[in-house]
């Protein structure tokens, strides 16, 4: 029964697809139907669509399996006849036509042409009803699959043999009619690539899975009754927020939420990369899917279902790896004629072989089928998406969420890498108070003072101020009174009656102002001193900034910070392009200016950043950035010292598009060497499936390697 889906947006699963160009031809009817945003991945089984207006889910299901393919509901059982059991179904027919000629002579009871027909009929009915479904619907989308080849190959072979015995009848001439066991290993073989390339393939999928295996599917809920708090076992899709939950040492949290135990340690190595655990405390956020390392712990629900962070990192993640990036655009035209080619050249082969160069009609026809099955343009499909599967999939596990497979072509480019300062270099705390005392003032005085009137205020400054000067046992000035003055900063009273301002330029005169102060401190309307503020450099900045070196990307400062301070963070990162005091409409043009020179990604983490992230080739932003910084970044880096894993993004970039240029170049290489090879007779139908087979999982092979490759 087919279920009725509200949502414009939908996401189906259909069975059946076995390449890239089956993909193609559900995306370019649904395309046609007026639909929007469609994304149909082979790999993953998935089709995703932004269904045109007025149209329910039931007529897209139709669409797609009007052209051969079934749409799996939840409700729907597994397929009986999957690929698995075709292929151990045909393989003991095909056994005994394959090596029958070869062991045993014309007259064998086991080359009987009638025992023949009986062994191949039950391959043939497997083969043509499998792939036969599949070249039809392919047709009738306007992109024809690899399918078509193989069924056009089996099908000419099991034709030729049939009317070879009716003509000939069961004499000694009817062998050399016979094709029986061509096609049927033809279709053999072609079921063990398939079959090969379907588990393999699902082997790039391996980041989602484990994302996917974190997700619980049950939760203990706590209760109050008046016997007092007790627990209930619920589904996760029952979880509320606001719902407090118990979770047990080992056990992975449900959801999001706030911890309300004064301490826990959680495993957070499959969300943000990092292998050490991270030390929770009261009032701390706690990512759903982590793992608790020490229990009970109670944690207050946040987040659920498809908001939590885990479900938006596997949506992410899907996201980028159904993204196809440009260098499969040329794949992609390349296949949509492949095909039809592909059989005219056959066509042309046998018309040539047998007129041209009076090749026997067995023969001939032979060559014909060679071409048409050592053809199929799987290796060319695969390239791409299997290598990018991968790439985003490693990255996933390292704790960077890439945007999409464009996104991971477009980091392997780099050639400038533009840092905002404040919260991206530096912590965005300051670890260094340092003031300068004028004239028949002392530090020791105004640091006292300083404290006392900065712990009378909540202003994130002000506290970061008292948490400097309290380590360093300075003892805070009594202070009597205390008004805040807007946009001028604090003025307070001590107990000696001095009245004492502390803020910002606008409390001195244009001559006494300095670059380097970040506040100023006045004395009974005399200036008595100036405090500059040091932030604090995020550790491995210095190591990251190198690593960027030595990949040639050139780091540039762009901050809307002052002159002195970013050249004093670029100096102690060795950075020699500075662009300081730049309002957002400024980083925007200095962005367009290095974007005309080269590849250009923008990393920020402000609001004020989004405008630049989002006009960069690649914004990147970090797990602790505002949420529309996040929002405009391609590239989110997250966990502990999520900075230092730039370089990695950069890495896994360029060696994803170098597997995915290495899976194409052997894709075009293959068929271009082996189709004039078997154009001319000197490769077999059943070894062009063989050797068909064995590009695919060359191709996927090269790709699943990417998940373990050292990253030079």
């Amino acid at each position: 029964m087919k279920t009725e889906l509200k949502s414009e947006l939908v996401t189906l699963n259909v069975r059946g697809m076995d390449c890239a160009n089956c993909a193609m031809g559900i995306t370019k009817k649904l395309t046609k139907q007026g639909h929007e945003q469609v994304h149909v991945d082979f790999a993953t089984g998935e089709a995703s669509l932004q269904m045109k207006a007025g149209t329910s889910v039931n007529e897209v299901i139709d669409s797609i399996q009007d052209l051969g393919y079934t749409v799996v509901l939840p409700e729907t059982k597994a397929a009986f006849w999957n690929i698995e059991r075709k292929f151990y179904f045909t393989l003991p027919f095909t056994i005994p036509l394959f090596f029958g000629h070869m062991f045993f002579g014309h007259d064998a009871w086991i080359n009987h042409p009638l025992v023949q027909l009986l062994l191949c009929l039950p391959v043939a009915i497997i083969g043509f009803l499998h792939f036969g479904k599949s070249a039809w619907g392919s047709l009738k989308s306007g992109v024809p699959n690899m399918d078509v080849l193989i069924f056009m190959g089996s099908f000419s072979a099991m034709v030729y043999s049939v009317m070879g015995m009716i003509q000939h009848g069961f004499g000694h001439d009817a062998h050399h009619y016979m094709f029986f066991e061509t096609a049927a290993t033809i279709i053999t073989l072609v079921l063990l690539g398939n079959l090969i390339e379907h588990r393999s393939v699902k082997r790039t999928t391996h980041a989602i899975e484990e994302l996917s295996a974190l997700q619980v599917k049950e939760a203990r809920r706590v209760i109050f009754t008046p016997q007092g708090e007790q627990t209930e076992t619920v589904a996760i899709g029952d979880l509320r927020t606001d719902d407090v939950v118990v979770v047990s040492n080992g056990e992975s949290f449900p959801a999001d939420g706030i911890l309300m135990n004064d301490a826990v340690t959680v495993n957070e190595a499959m969300l943000t990369g990092e292998s050490l655990p991270a030390e929770k405390t009261k009032g701390d956020e706690i990512i759903g899917g982590s793992i608790a390392l020490n229990g009970p712990v109670k944690v207050k629900v946040t987040r659920v279902g498809n908001e939590t962070t885990l479900s938006r990192i596997i949506e992410l993640v899907k996201q980028a790896q159904r993204d196809k990036p440009q260098v499969q655009q040329l794949a992609d035209r390349i296949a949509a004629v492949f095909v039809p080619t592909v059989v005219a050249f056959s066509v042309t082969t046998f018309l040539v072989a047998y007129f041209a160069f009076d090749v026997s009609l067995r023969n001939s026809l032979l060559q014909s089928i060679a071409v048409l099955v050592i053809s199929c343009p799987c290796a060319m499909g695969l390239a791409t998406p299997t290598a990018v599967m991968v790439g985003i999939g490693r990255a996933a596990k390292k704790g960077i969420l890439i945007r999409g497979g464009n996104t991971l072509e477009t980091l392997a480019k780099v050639r400038y890498a533009v840092f905002d300062k404040t919260g991206t270099l530096t912590t965005g705390a300051f670890t260094e108070v340092h003031i300068d005392a004028i004239e028949s003032s002392n530090e020791e005085e105004l640091a006292a003072v300083l404290l006392g009137a900065e712990m009378q205020s909540q202003h994130p400054i002000a506290q970061g101020i008292v948490s400097v000067l309290t380590k360093r046992n300075i003892t805070p000035c009594g202070i009597t009174q205390v008004q805040e003055l807007a946009g001028l900063g604090l003025q307070v009273v001590d107990n000696a009656g001095n009245t004492w301002n502390i803020g910002s330029w606008r409390l001195v005169d244009e001559q006494l102002r300095r670059d380097t102060a970040d506040l100023y401190i006045i004395k009974n309307q005399q200036l008595a001193g100036y405090v500059e503020l040091r932030d604090e450099l995020r550790p491995g900045m210095k190591a990251m900034i190198d690593e960027l070196r030595k990949q040639q990307v050139v780091p540039v400062l762009l901050s809307g910070d002052r002159k002195v301070k970013c050249e004093r963070i670029a100096a102690e990162l060795g950075i020699t392009e500075i662009w300081s005091e730049q309002l957002p409409e400024d980083k925007i043009q200095k962005i367009d200016e290095y974007k005309a020179r080269g590849t250009t990604i923008m990393i920020g983490d402000g609001i004020n950043d989004a405008p630049a992230l989002a006009k960069a080739d690649i914004g990147i932003s970090h797990g602790t950035a505002s949420h529309v910084a996040m929002q405009s970044a391609q590239v989110l880096l997250v966990g502990s010292n999520e900075m230092e894993k730039l370089p990695e993004a950069l890495k896994i970039g360029k060696h994803t598009l170098l597997t995915v240029k290495q899976n194409l170049f052997w894709a075009f290489f293959y068929n271009v060497v082996a189709i004039p090879i078997a154009a001319v007779g000197l490769l077999s139908p059943m070894i062009g499936a063989l050797s068909m087979a064995f590009s695919d999982v060359i191709v996927i092979g090269n790709s699943i390697r990417l998940r373990t490759k050292k990253l030079n």
